[in-house]
């Protein structure tokens, strides 16, 4: 088992015993008669539910995410990853830049297909952009759930 899914499943239970936790206060004040701490329990019984919320949809992302990963690496497809580092193991930025548009220039030839979607997902990560990183993993995602609709 990798670090990262040690490190998920740590998490999640420390946030579950949290929303368990907020949940039995929340009952105690929803029970107060002055309606003050009613409101407090009303919203900490809402706050855990976004969480819990929150928690099963980056879960849901992470194992789909590893889906593909592991489909593209059966295949052959995954990105090599050969960029040059610090000392420290960071990526260099401007050599991932430099890769990026490689899979840019794939994902424009080729938007129906979720394997150049999930490369370019990975070189938007290489080059330190998490937020278009994650956005076009879920396109990658959503492409290859389409396909899997359409094959059956």
């Amino acid at each position: 088992m990798s670090k990262a899914k040690i490190g998920a499943i740590i998490v999640s239970v420390v946030l579950v015993f949290y929303f368990v936790l907020m949940g039995q206060r929340a009952w105690i004040l929803v029970r107060e008669p002055a309606m003050i701490p009613k409101i407090m329990g009303i919203a900490l019984f809402v706050l855990p539910v976004i969480g819990a919320w929150t928690l099963i949809v980056e879960l849901v992302f992470g194992a789909r995410t590893e889906k593909l990963a592991r489909i593209l690496g059966e295949e052959g497809g995954l990105p090599v990853d050969d960029l040059p580092r610090t000392p420290g193991g960071k990526i260099i930025r401007e050599a991932a830049d430099r890769e990026f548009v490689k899979y840019q220039a794939e994902a424009e030839a080729a938007p129906e297909d979720w394997r150049s979607w999930f490369r370019l997902s990975c070189a938007y990560d290489a080059s330190g952009d998490r937020k278009r990183a994650r956005a076009t993993m879920r396109k990658s995602i959503s492409l290859f759930r389409e396909g899997q609709k359409q094959g059956a």
